[in-house]
């Protein structure tokens, strides 16, 4: 019992100091530009910009995610915002996806009508392993797909993501799978939709100035597609305040 007792005074501890030592303000301002928008194993769009807003306070975080093609005007124009809380190893969210393209044919961003939206409603949590985490989605509302059955499937997404380093370059090694049918990731049952191994190494400019440069290989086994990208980030800044 008392070995059980200083183990949770332990994790209480340990807790507590990871959320004091995240009680600053974070913000980030950032856009990636990339050749090719793949997402989860899927072709989304051709080369696009990126921008990326967010805010962070003890644990809990606000981002504004958005994705423009640039080569391509009938490209489908995305605007997500993701809400999250972080405390130990875990972390929880909801992410709000909107694209142009979807039940409303007039793309109004402003339309939450449960069967004519652009919006879909997303739950995650994330357990990081310290050498890997593991990642679980599920769709509870809005556009989502249906099953073979044409009931609302729920789609859902399991990830797992391995990160490492060699020679100086990090990379991150990552498996992705549908457990079941639903026309949202095009999937008919059980399927290996990602394999993806990237890269990403920052390039110095000056000695206050460096720009993230990152590549990935991609493949989608269920899809039997395959995909070769490459971006940078332009990022102003990061601060914890």
């Amino acid at each position: 019992m008392k070995k059980l007792i200083i183990l949770a005074i332990g994790m209480t501890t340990s807790a507590v100091i990871e959320a004091q030592e995240s009680s600053k303000v974070e913000t980030t301002v950032k856009a990636d530009f990339v050749n090719e928008y793949i997402w989860r194993g899927q072709k989304l769009g051709d080369v696009s910009v990126q921008p990326t807003l967010g805010i962070g306070y003890k644990g809990l975080s606000v981002t504004a995610w958005g994705n423009y093609g640039l080569s391509n005007s009938d490209d489908v124009k995305e605007f997500d915002i993701s809400a999250s809380y972080n405390i130990g190893r875990w972390t929880v969210g909801v992410t709000d996806y909107w694209m142009s393209e979807g039940q409303d044919p007039k793309r109004r961003y402003f339309k939450y009508d449960a069967h004519g939206t652009n919006h879909v409603f997303e739950a995650c949590i994330d357990y990081d392993l310290g050498f890997a985490s593991v990642q679980w989605d599920t769709n509870f509302a809005g556009n989502d797909g249906v099953n073979h059955n044409g009931k609302r499937a729920y789609s859902s997404y399991f990830e797992a993501s391995v990160p490492f380093s060699i020679a100086g370059v990090s990379f991150t090694a990552t498996a992705g799978i549908v457990p079941w049918s639903t026309t949202y990731y095009d999937t008919d049952g059980f399927a290996v939709n990602d394999l993806t191994l990237r890269a990403e190494k920052e390039i110095k400019v000056t000695d206050t100035f460096s720009i993230p440069i990152f590549g990935q290989v991609t493949g989608n086994p269920h899809s039997q597609k395959a995909y070769l990208v490459f971006g940078f980030t332009l990022q102003p800044w990061a601060s914890g305040e």
